[in-house]
């Protein structure tokens, strides 16, 4: 695999990752979003989540692009990394635990990904 298709992966899941943190922001800017149909469609409408349905729109096009250019079972491993991303920035941005477990399993699925990755 080239540099540019593990770019294009990591670009991939780091869209993927910054989707799911800006739907966590807008629900806890909006706490009650699940009270109402209401308060459900202020959720639907609100900027933090057409902002994220948009990255993820996007981040679709791009995996359909990658999957053009790598094989299935090299560039979903890889993107396994999300996992990682996810655990660490809901720490530093959204102040979550990080627990010994966490980074452990962390480590775990970076090994994995450098197995599966190391010849392609």
């Amino acid at each position: 695999m080239t540099l540019i298709n593990f770019l294009l992966i990591l670009l991939n899941t780091i869209m993927l990752v910054s989707g799911q943190f800006l739907w966590k922001t807008g629900l806890q800017n909006n706490e009650s979003s699940f009270s109402s149909i209401r308060a459900f469609m202020q959720l639907m409408l609100s900027p933090y989540f057409l902002s994220g349905l948009i990255l993820y729109g996007l981040a679709t096009v791009l995996w359909l692009f990658i999957l053009s250019r790598v094989s299935l079972s090299l560039a979903y491993p890889i993107q396994s990394l999300a996992y990682i991303m996810a655990v660490f920035g809901a720490y530093w941005i959204f102040n979550e635990p990080l627990s010994m477990p966490k980074v452990v399993g962390c480590l775990l699925i970076l090994a994995g990904v450098v197995f599966i990755g190391w010849r392609g």
